[in-house]
């Protein structure tokens, strides 16, 4: 949708482009429903990008959508940054503390 959206197609133009109905790009959108490899071979045509970023997107793509919180992004995308042995101290610390946050949850329930 966000391609769509962003070449400023209807879902009934790009529906023309790729040959399949507008119901069938809703239930894409809208549904969950995963595309054929043909159409996702139109769709990647169409929008002039690779099959594998229709399905898998980016790392930051991916974050986004796993992660609603922006500050919480934000300090992953500078921890990220870091060298390796700061990361690893970072990991090791939030490790820790969801561990004892989930233990103290166990006792509080």
């Amino acid at each position: 949708m966000v391609l769509r959206k962003k070449e400023g197609l209807t879902q009934s133009e790009l529906a023309q482009k790729i040959d399949i109905s507008h119901t069938q790009v809703t239930r894409y959108e809208t549904k969950g429903v995963q595309p054929p490899a043909d159409v996702l071979k139109k769709l990647a045509d169409v929008f002039g990008t690779s099959i594998d970023y229709l399905v898998n997107g980016t790392a930051d793509e991916k974050a986004q959508t796993a992660l609603t919180d922006a500050e919480l992004i934000k300090q992953f995308k500078e921890v990220e940054q870091l060298p390796e042995t700061e990361k690893k101290t970072i990991l090791t610390v939030l490790a820790a503390y969801t561990r004892d946050f989930k233990a103290k949850q166990v006792y509080v329930l």
